[in-house]
């Protein structure tokens, strides 16, 4: 299954790469910021065609296309095409593909890849997380204070400004650095490999973090809800994810106001 999901990401990159920073679709979806291009569905199709034409067995959940496949199917192909359609739609180089196989509730492979820089970030239950084939490992910072953080807000944020945004304020009175790339996936990739001490978010979608959360519990990191509550991929609850090191001391803080 994790060939498979490496050569489903690296097809639907190269539609990616071949469209970026061309003139191309763009509509939205539920809001104005909530991009979708025709290359979400050009790289969609590659990938569900891929993985359909090499695993018949499947069924899917897209992001673009929703759920398909026969119900009584055990494996589950949990797929953004493109993560990041904001960036790519305003040709800002920060993207990827993610996938993640799921078998019985339990997330088994994972991948994901950003085209530009050519990263493929890849995970199996119970063998480790690498990065183009070197062994993953989260950061090894203790405190809050040394560490830097990513989030991001989602599309519906002027409905609800303090559902985050306090959280966010939060941390940054303490000094924390934080970024804001633009793809959870990223994200939670860049966490496992110790780039950030952790990442953390509200409303994801399945297909935004399944692939991720694997990553970093594959590379030594937690992943759980703000509360520190199991965080299921399908729960759309609040994300936290990090080293393991700042878990507690970071959660008490994002936990204060829900």
């Amino acid at each position: 299954m994790t060939l498979i999901a490496i050569e489903a990401a690296l097809l639907a990159g190269e539609i990616l790469k071949l469209g970026f920073g061309t003139h191309f679709s763009i509509s939205s979806k539920t809001g104005k910021h909530n991009l979708v291009t025709e290359y979400d569905h050009k790289a969609e199709k590659a990938i569900l065609d891929f993985i359909k034409s090499n695993v018949p067995s499947s069924k899917f959940l897209a992001e673009e296309s929703g759920c398909s496949g026969k119900e009584e199917e055990t494996l589950l192909w949990v797929v953004d095409p493109l993560d990041g359609t904001v960036n790519f739609a305003h040709q800002i180089p920060v993207f990827s593909v993610s996938i993640a196989a799921e078998r019985k509730g339990e997330v088994v492979s994972a991948v994901v890849f950003q085209p530009i820089t050519h990263e493929l970030f890849v995970a199996e239950k119970g063998k480790g997380a690498f990065l183009n084939g070197q062994k993953l490992k989260v950061s090894d910072v203790k405190k809050l204070d040394e560490s830097i953080l990513s989030t991001g807000f989602p599309y519906d944020l002027a409905k609800n400004p303090n559902h985050c945004i306090d959280h966010f304020v939060d941390i940054l009175k303490l000094g924390i650095p934080i970024r804001r790339l633009g793809s959870a996936a990223i994200d939670l990739a860049y966490t496992a490999a110790g780039r950030f001490e952790g990442f953390f978010e509200v409303k994801l979608g399945p297909w935004d973090c399944a692939a991720g959360k694997l990553l970093v519990e594959e590379a030594g990191g937690k992943v759980t809800q703000w509360s520190g509550k199991p965080f299921d991929i399908h729960s759309k609850e609040t994300i936290f994810a990090s080293n393991g090191q700042i878990h507690a001391e970071t959660s008490a803080i994002l936990n204060r106001k829900i």
